[in-house]
């Protein structure tokens, strides 16, 4: 049985025209115009694949099915096997023979393939990215005007890919640029404007909910003499090996940045009734991680920990006072320190 059809102009163009206008997903594009293409060619199958040359495999992605012929989607094959590759290579965009073209393919023999009609997508640097089909179990008998809209269809599958790719390479370069700004260069922490979004975040929660923000002000004492006498790269060291061991150091949704200098400043949120005890414990855990030996390349560095102060905060407070309130924490902390031994040793 030989088929033949031929949509109405009209029709088509006015389709293909409120296809382009909605369609906001390389999805969104290709089902229909996989419909459009089974009106077009009178095909049992229409469907688009992508192919793979490193794996070497093909992969349906998305498939129209109406009739006998399933082509499932998903379903990934050799590539070096297929009907498509043996078109391209061959330069044979159609046949309604397929048993006399290609009778030793198992694939088109096991489908019971007779009509068959394959267009490349290529991207713009001439990749192939994939192929755009069409199948029946029938003899069919395409025009022209067919095999125009098959390569048209490609081309804007082609577009739209490119668009699609575009618009993911700027959120990766606009992500890329966010992390950027809101991260420490010397230790990997968040930076100074990464803190104050976290913490006018909290803020915000804690009127909310019945929470207290814990904020830790944390100041490397003497870290001035390891500069003055190791250099400003082992001071860079020092500082990004204090900044892991911060960030290891961490609980649940705390967080930690890079203020500036040798101050680093680590927040907390608990339940209010439970602020002193995670007071003691916030304290505890920063001072564990600021104390002891770090390697720094072929230096070791002794370290007897950082004056830390940790406050619970009250309603109302800002996050610029949060902060003044923490510093002064610390530096009553700093002041009971003053007579032990010095804090480096090498």
């Amino acid at each position: 049985m030989t088929t033949a059809l031929s949509p109405q102009p009209a029709a088509t163009v006015g389709y293909l025209t409120d296809t382009l206008t909605h369609a906001r997903s390389l999805e969104g594009l290709v089902r229909p115009l996989l419909e459009l293409l089974e009106t077009i060619t009178g095909m049992e199958s229409t469907y688009l694949t992508s192919v793979d040359d490193v794996a070497n495999l093909q992969t349906v992605l998305f498939a129209r099915n109406t009739r006998e012929l399933q082509i499932p989607e998903a379903l990934s094959v050799p590539w070096a096997d297929t009907l498509c590759r043996r078109s391209l290579e061959e330069g044979r965009s159609f046949t309604d023979d397929v048993p006399s073209v290609w009778g030793d393919s198992q694939a088109a023999a096991a489908l019971g393939l007779q009509s068959y009609v394959s267009v490349p997508v290529r991207m713009d640097d001439g990749h192939l990215y994939g192929t755009l089909c069409a199948a029946s179990g029938h003899r069919t008998v395409l025009n022209g005007d067919a095999m125009h809209s098959l390569h048209l269809f490609a081309r804007l599958i082609t577009q739209q890919v490119e668009r699609e790719r575009l618009l993911a390479e700027l959120q990766a370069a606009n992500a890329a640029l966010s992390r950027h700004l809101l991260t420490d260069t010397v230790t990997g922490l968040p930076n100074r404007r990464a803190l104050m979004q976290e913490l006018a975040r909290r803020i915000a929660r804690a009127n909310r909910v019945p929470e207290t923000v814990l904020v830790a002000f944390i100041d490397l004492d003497d870290f001035k003499a390891v500069n003055d006498r190791h250099g400003h790269d082992v001071g860079d060291q020092f500082l990004a090996a204090i900044g892991g061991a911060l960030a290891a150091s961490l609980r649940g949704d705390d967080f930690v940045a890079r203020l500036g200098g040798d101050e680093f400043v680590a927040l907390g949120s608990v339940e209010s009734p439970k602020s002193a005890s995670a007071i003691h414990a916030l304290h505890a855990r920063l001072l564990e991680a600021t104390s002891g030996r770090f390697p720094l390349g072929k230096l070791d560095l002794d370290y007897q920990g950082a004056s830390i102060g940790v406050i619970a905060t009250d309603a109302g407070m800002d996050h610029e006072a949060m902060l003044v309130a923490a510093d002064a924490a610390m530096y009553a902390v700093k002041r009971e320190r003053k007579a032990i031994v010095p804090q480096v040793q090498t």
